[in-house]
């Protein structure tokens, strides 16, 4: 079954993205404690479009955003930058948007959620870089812009884009605000895809040792 919804139960079938028009914030809400501690389906609402997403992911969707963070992780560690590293988690301002990035990090402000379980982004700032992997599904920039995470990437069928967060809106960019020396949107996507065809340890140890 694609999709199993009631009064105890959320589940999607893995590979697979659901979107619910003509939504509220209650309506995400209700899902989201439905789904209780679980992490999947990834769910995304947008008071702007009144759309809720539900996405499950595929195994080669963990796989790559698994490599990505890695690297990231790499690059961070070599420019002497301490971060705080979050996946899964639930990111929301009430009631007008929220979202579950693949993979976030807060490194400028990462003394500002140190120690806390929840992030509450009406008080704490967004993270300062978010990831998404559409694999099987189309990242709402749109959720994103409402929260105003500085940088989003979005990797897609081996092509990592870049956005900033200008004023409002996003606009897609060729340089990392955070890694500006480093050209990430043709580095990063090679390493990721050796990484799901001759395995992740592979990967990484050759861009450690670029």
């Amino acid at each position: 079954m694609l999709i199993t919804i009631n009064e105890n139960t959320l589940s999607l079938s893995s590979g697979n993205t659901v979107i619910f028009p003509h939504q509220t914030w209650e309506d995400y809400e209700r899902l989201l404690n439905l789904r209780q501690e679980k992490s999947t389906p990834k769910l995304s609402f947008n008071l702007k479009t009144k759309e809720i997403r539900l996405m499950s992911p595929l195994p080669s969707h963990g796989n790559r955003i698994d490599t990505l963070r890695d690297l990231v992780k790499i690059m961070l560690g070599q420019k002497g930058l301490d971060w705080q590293c979050f996946d899964p988690i639930t990111l929301k301002i009430p009631p007008k948007a929220g979202v579950e990035p693949d993979t976030c990090f807060y490194i400028e402000n990462r003394q500002a959620i140190l120690g806390k379980d929840k992030i509450d982004l009406t008080v704490e700032p967004p993270p300062d870089l978010a990831i998404e992997v559409d694999f099987t599904s189309i990242t709402d920039i749109g959720a994103y812009e409402i929260l105003k995470i500085p940088e989003l990437w979005i990797y897609r069928q081996g092509v990592l884009k870049v956005y900033l967060l200008q004023g409002e809106g996003y606009q897609e960019s060729a340089i990392s605000r955070l890694f500006p020396d480093i050209d990430v949107k043709n580095i990063l996507p090679k390493y990721v895809e050796l990484g799901w065809n001759q395995g992740s340890s592979i990967a990484l140890r050759q861009f450690s040792n670029l």
